[in-house]
């Protein structure tokens, strides 16, 4: 009985205060003189803050149209505005700046939508090794990563010096599919010296061969020691996470003036990985064995930081600049 006096009082809170929020609109809608989309873009500054009010307010319209303008084609988005302009009875002649700062939001809510689209399809796409394009793609992974070192076979043991598990990387893609291959190759390929200065630190356990003078002359001081490709494949599936759960959009809106995109996405992984190889140095762990419980540290740290409206992971992507001077 209680549990259903429990659940009855908590539908009645909601729609009275559901009733409530919708008269207060309509109180305020009169005395302002301007409806609610018109108020979060005179109001509030470009970036997440106002997008995401944006797309809360469209989404909890009572209005289809407004509520159907988020899952629209990109193609659509400028009649769409129109519509959302006449719906509001807006003038887009005295209000012309709205129509634009709409468009920009919009551009971003479905480019985000698109987004997830385009990574879950590379993400369920499995490596083909029969595939010329695959192949040419990991075979560039490795000229890219080790230039001065060439590949006596593609089945052989130097896949372990980047961080593979076997012989034969293939095996390793099972998680992540393409996805984890695209983004290791973005990052070997254009931030290319932060990506093997990484492989070179990652190749070092705590208790390495070197000689001390040789220790202290690299200021391997920590504990470093992880597979690259491995834990690249791992931060894929992070960085992945981080963009279905809607996490990232914090981060898009604030970068992208209009849609993002998989480069978008791409240069949020290197900063991922830039960012996770100085914390686990910071995190000193024993070994490998530590790795899930660093990861997961790592990854509510970044949950916590893109809870800020303000936020953007990497405004100007120089994620080889910060490193090299660390």
């Amino acid at each position: 009985t209680s549990s259903f006096a429990r659940m009855f009082v908590q539908v009645c809170l909601y729609f009275y205060c559901k009733c409530l929020w919708r008269c207060l609109k309509f109180v305020v809608r009169k005395l302002t003189g301007q409806c609610e989309l018109q108020r979060i873009c005179y109001n509030t500054k470009p970036g997440a803050a106002r997008t995401m009010k944006i797309e809360a307010s469209l989404k909890g319209s009572k209005s289809k149209r407004l509520q159907t303008s988020v899952n629209v084609h990109p193609d659509a988005i400028e009649k769409t505005i129109d519509d959302i302009m006449e719906l509001k009875r807006i003038n887009p002649d005295i209000n012309p700046q709205l129509g634009v700062s709409l468009q920009a939001c919009l551009l971003q809510i479905v480019g985000y939508r698109n987004l997830i689209a385009e990574v879950e399809k590379l993400r369920r796409e499995p490596y083909d090794s029969e595939n010329p394009q695959h192949e040419e793609m990991l075979l560039k992974l490795w000229k890219c990563l080790k230039p001065n070192s060439p590949l006596k076979a593609r089945i052989s043991k130097q896949w372990c010096e980047i961080g593979f598990q076997g012989d034969d990387p293939k095996t390793d893609f099972r998680g992540m599919g393409l996805l984890g291959l695209y983004n290791l190759v973005y990052f070997a390929e254009w931030d290319t010296e932060v990506a093997q200065q990484v492989l070179s630190d990652s190749l070092h356990p705590k208790y390495s061969q070197l000689s001390k003078a040789e220790w202290e002359k690299k200021k391997f001081d920590k504990a470093i020691g992880y597979s690259f490709a491995i834990v690249g494949i791992n931060i894929t599936d992070l960085a992945y996470n981080l963009l279905v759960s809607g996490a990232l959009k914090t981060h898009f809106y604030n970068v992208a003036p209009e849609a993002p995109t998989l480069t978008h996405f791409q240069q949020t992984f290197c900063y991922l990985m830039h960012e996770f190889h100085k914390f686990w140095i910071d995190e000193d762990p024993l070994d490998i064995m530590e790795f899930n419980r660093v990861r997961e540290k790592f990854y509510k740290r970044i949950l916590k930081q893109l809870q800020n409206p303000e936020m953007a992971l990497c405004p100007h992507f120089a994620a080889s600049e910060s490193l090299i001077n660390m």
